[in-house]
């Protein structure tokens, strides 16, 4: 079995990135106001367990921040043939799922807050297999369009039962 084709927009990384940032930004801050605590309200501060966390805490954010999104983009990819929908997902523990289009129930457009500050969407592709739904995250939205006008009308013309 070949490979996915297709490679998300560059902004998959942006949206990442971003998400990745807002999840560390209340750890980081909650670590900066214990200093301060500590700094101004205790006796006898106990600095030990925060000069141990901090530097933990900043090499796992700057990992996360800078090199799992352009890692998950090096390896993210999608394509829809004639008859099936192909993704790749995972950095660590990589995943390939194939959805083919006589099966497709049916064909979802996701936005969150971040992927509309973007221009991007999420396809998501129900079969009635018990893995679940194949999902394409960070598409442009033009692309993500286009590929829930191509999936519907290929689903529409098979003769699956789609069960």
């Amino acid at each position: 079995m070949r490979d996915p084709a297709e490679r998300l927009g560059p902004r998959a990384v942006t949206l990442w990135t971003v998400a990745a940032g807002l999840l560390w930004a209340p750890i980081l801050l909650g670590l900066v106001v214990w200093a301060v605590l500590l700094a101004t309200v205790a006796t006898r501060p106990l600095w030990a367990p925060l000069l141990i966390l901090v530097p933990i805490a900043l090499v796992a954010a700057a990992v996360h921040v800078l090199v799992v999104p352009r890692w998950r983009y090096a390896v993210h990819r999608w394509e829809v043939s004639d008859t099936a929908v192909y993704t790749r997902t995972g950095w660590f523990d990589q995943e390939r799922r194939i959805a083919p289009l006589n099966r497709v129930q049916t064909v979802d457009t996701e936005r969150g807050p971040l992927e509309r500050a973007l221009g991007l969407a999420t396809v998501t592709v129900t079969t009635a297999s018990s893995a679940g739904a194949v999902r394409i995250a960070a598409l442009d939205l033009e692309t993500a369009d286009r590929v829930v006008a191509r999936v519907t009308e290929a689903a529409a013309r098979s003769r699956g039962d789609a069960t």
